[in-house]
């Protein structure tokens, strides 16, 4: 197998140049060789994806979101990290505008990691992922793990508790109607964001 069988075949089309260290006496090489041919595509330094072999190399890059958790993947392994936040609510449909930043639910903290295909970065923020409500989603690089609706309003009203965030904003409110309330409750009284549910049921 090439490397560049082994990154088609990986979650999320998506490896590390470490990954590639026991095909290759020189990794880092070969793997910019494969860039330069339009077979991988560089996400953040050392971490490369397949393009997918109906798309153009010379003008793809993946949506914000995919290379998000396309990058958490190959850090954290398949369905560790859970997309998150305005990352969560793009992918549900709720926020039209595309964002330059990534949120990525992650077991253990890590900097931000700068994209290098785009302008922006992914953030990660440490959470207790296995409690966190989570719903299996589609992206351009495959499935992977984003926060449920009823997950992302709560963590969005958090995370801005005067709504001065306009995306934010506008994300809890195309969402608010699709969440059940009974799966509200529960995350709010699991994981001790009462208030924060009071306060979206009182407008804020």
């Amino acid at each position: 197998m090439n490397g560049a069988q082994v990154a088609a075949r990986a979650p999320l089309r998506t490896v590390r140049v470490a990954d590639l260290a026991g095909l290759y006496a020189f990794p880092r090489q070969e793997i910019r060789a494969l860039e330069r041919r339009g077979v991988l595509h560089r996400l953040a330094h050392g971490i490369y994806c397949a393009v997918p072999p109906e798309h153009d190399p010379q003008i793809w890059r993946p949506e914000t979101e995919a290379a998000t958790a396309a990058i958490a993947t190959a850090l954290y392994g398949d369905r560790v990290a859970l997309l998150m936040g305005l990352s969560a609510a793009r992918v549900h449909r709720a926020l039209p505008r595309a964002v330059a930043l990534g949120h990525v639910a992650v077991p253990t903290p890590r900097r931000p990691l700068a994209f290098v295909d785009r302008p922006g970065e992914v953030r990660f923020s440490a959470r207790r992922v296995h409690a966190l409500d989570a719903t299996l989603v589609q992206t351009e690089l495959g499935p992977t793990l984003a926060t449920t609706p009823e997950q992302t309003v709560l963590d969005l009203a958090r995370m801005d508790p005067r709504g001065a965030d306009l995306d934010s904003a506008e994300a809890i409110e195309t969402l608010l109607p699709r969440c059940r309330a009974a799966t509200l409750e529960a995350i709010a009284r699991r994981q001790r964001m009462g208030a924060t549910l009071q306060r979206l049921r009182a407008g804020r």
